[in-house]
């Protein structure tokens, strides 16, 4: 994708924006569209009773949020798309990237799709990360995942064909196969992980941009992406544990042991250090670090399978305006 710019002589605002503005602007484009494209395309209940009888499983009103999250994602591509052709520049379009199969199972959406739910590889480190008092990720912290299974292979977050609902039996209570739960947690700790990165990429993004304008947009567009982690960290909290007898896959009791790192009822940031361990610790987004914070969300999203079967093109094309994004400075 090239952006055309036209620049007006007597308008350093105007300047401003482009230098700095454009490319965060384009990355937060790109990143609203993968993050709406990162959801199951299951959402409304007659897709597929099965599956979503699973999801239900986490809470009552699954489809609904899906389907609050998933317009509220698009609706900030297509506001960020607008804003950038009002600055003459061309809008993000991904559309010839839709080229990832869609699942197989009755009731699926049959589109080309830009991101693959099929083989996700899930690090749910950010659970443990947000429970945490002693480290931040801005400290060079790491944090070991609440759910260790889901780093350790490539598992579906939606049936891929009818083979994964098979078993389930529905009414007032459907019989859910111990397989299609699994799906089904997937999904819901899948959720999280996208929102935790979009709660921390626009702060990220905002610290680059010099445009009040623009920081207006991410500063309204973020805490949105907030709430979405929210609902997603307190909803996976009601996977229920289990064994999936087709793959191994183990989701624990988060609450047994007791302990704080993996409660599933603090959905708040606990409260952790801070710019400096001398400070007094305080409740957080992490990290809201700006040093490489595109490139590290492109990494992370790719680690997570999200683009398993892409295009070069395509990669080219996200690396190019992470490391554009990356490259803008606040006043320089």
């Amino acid at each position: 994708m090239k952006h055309t710019v036209h620049l007006s002589k007597s308008t350093t605002s105007r300047r401003s924006f482009l230098r700095k503005g454009l490319a965060v602007g384009g990355a937060g484009a790109i990143g609203a569209g993968l993050f709406a494209n990162g959801l199951p395309a299951f959402a409304e209940a007659e897709r597929s009773a099965g599956y979503t009888a699973a999801l239900k499983v986490l809470d009552g009103d699954m489809d609904q949020y899906i389907h609050d999250n998933t317009e509220d994602e698009f609706t900030h591509f297509t506001f960020i798309n607008a804003y950038l052709v009002s600055k003459g520049a061309d809008p993000v379009n991904l559309d010839t990237f839709r080229t990832l199969p869609s699942s197989k199972a009755t009731g699926a959406q049959d589109i080309g799709r830009l991101t693959n739910l099929m083989q996700l590889t899930v690090d749910t480190g950010y659970w443990t990360k947000y429970r945490s008092r002693t480290k931040n990720p801005d400290f060079g912290d790491t944090f070991p995942p609440a759910v260790p299974g889901l780093l350790k292979g490539q598992f579906p977050a939606i049936p891929r064909t009818d083979d994964d609902l098979k078993g389930f039996k529905a009414g007032k209570t459907p019989t859910i196969p111990d397989h299609l739960q699994a799906i089904a947690n997937t999904a819901g700790f899948h959720f999280a992980f996208i929102e935790q990165g979009g709660t921390s990429l626009y702060p990220s993004l905002a610290q680059r941009v010099t445009h009040p304008e623009v920081l207006r947009i991410l500063l309204s567009i973020g805490p949105t992406e907030t709430q979405h982690f929210q609902t997603w960290q307190d909803k996976a909290g009601n996977a229920p544990p289990l064994t999936d007898p087709t793959n191994g896959l183990v989701f624990p009791d988060l609450n047994n042991p007791p302990s704080e790192d993996t409660q599933t009822n603090l959905i708040m940031p606990e409260p952790t250090i801070f710019l400096s361990r001398k400070f007094p610790v305080v409740s957080i987004i992490r990290p809201t670090e700006t040093e490489g914070a595109a490139m590290g969300a492109l990494k992370a999203l790719t680690d997570d399978g999200l683009f398993i079967g892409q295009s070069d093109e395509f990669f080219a094309l996200l690396r190019k305006l992470a490391k554009q994004a990356d490259a803008a400075r606040h006043g320089g």
